[in-house]
């Protein structure tokens, strides 16, 4: 497959795009500023919150189905894109964490939460990372009961972490994923890329939709 990697040079591109080739893919980065992408059969994005969406738009324009990876896309642009690829009868998959660890993770508490409804969150990233709360952690939240708070926390020597605390009368549970590397998301990126052509038009929301 041709894959056309937005934000190649970045820190989970760089470690994705070397494995997209040894899975035998053909890439091509295209960095800020750069051509369109055309002529190729997917487009995958891991770059910053103010520029997925429009790499994102310049791939669908082009015909190519999409992947996201960077959480933080405002909801009224994920709309739009929606929209767009409706209109293009192309596949939009959004993907808050593509660790499968940490889809197991959020899988795990929704189902906690069915017994111990109050619960709260942490998760703990690099100090860069620009939004906060993560993805994963709205994703989780989006899941459990309520509107369980979120605590974020940014520091250095953290790649990407996070965990559910439930608590019931006398007892608490604690799920918990840890990223200790980026190479972590290689398989659900790989997963992604394989099942892109069969999902439906238009937007798909998480990576569990492809395991079950």
């Amino acid at each position: 497959m041709k894959v056309a990697v937005f934000g190649h040079r970045g820190r989970v591109g760089s470690v994705l795009v070397p494995a997209l080739e040894a899975a035998g893919h053909e890439v091509r980065g295209v960095g800020r500023g750069e051509a369109e992408p055309a002529r190729v059969d997917a487009a995958v994005d891991f770059t910053q919150p103010d520029a997925a969406g429009a790499n994102a738009r310049a791939a669908l324009d082009n015909g190519v189905p999409v992947v996201i990876g960077t959480s933080g896309v405002p909801v009224e642009e994920l709309e739009a894109l929606e929209a767009l690829a409706l209109e293009r009868s192309l596949a939009l998959l959004v993907v808050p964490n593509f660790a499968i660890g940490a889809v197991l993770m959020m899988r795990f508490a929704e189902a906690a939460a069915e017994y111990l409804p109050r619960a709260e969150i942490v998760e703990l990233h690099h100090e860069t990372k620009k939004d906060a709360p993560s993805g994963t952690a709205r994703a989780t939240a989006e899941r459990l009961p309520g509107e369980p708070p979120i605590h974020s926390v940014r520091l250095p020597g953290l790649v990407a972490h996070q965990e559910v605390l439930l608590g019931g009368d006398g007892q608490l549970l604690t799920i918990r994923h840890d990223t200790l590397s980026r190479e972590a998301f290689v398989p659900g990126v790989l997963l992604a890329l394989e099942r892109l052509h069969t999902l439906p038009p238009g937007l798909t929301i998480g990576l569990d939709r492809l395991l079950w």
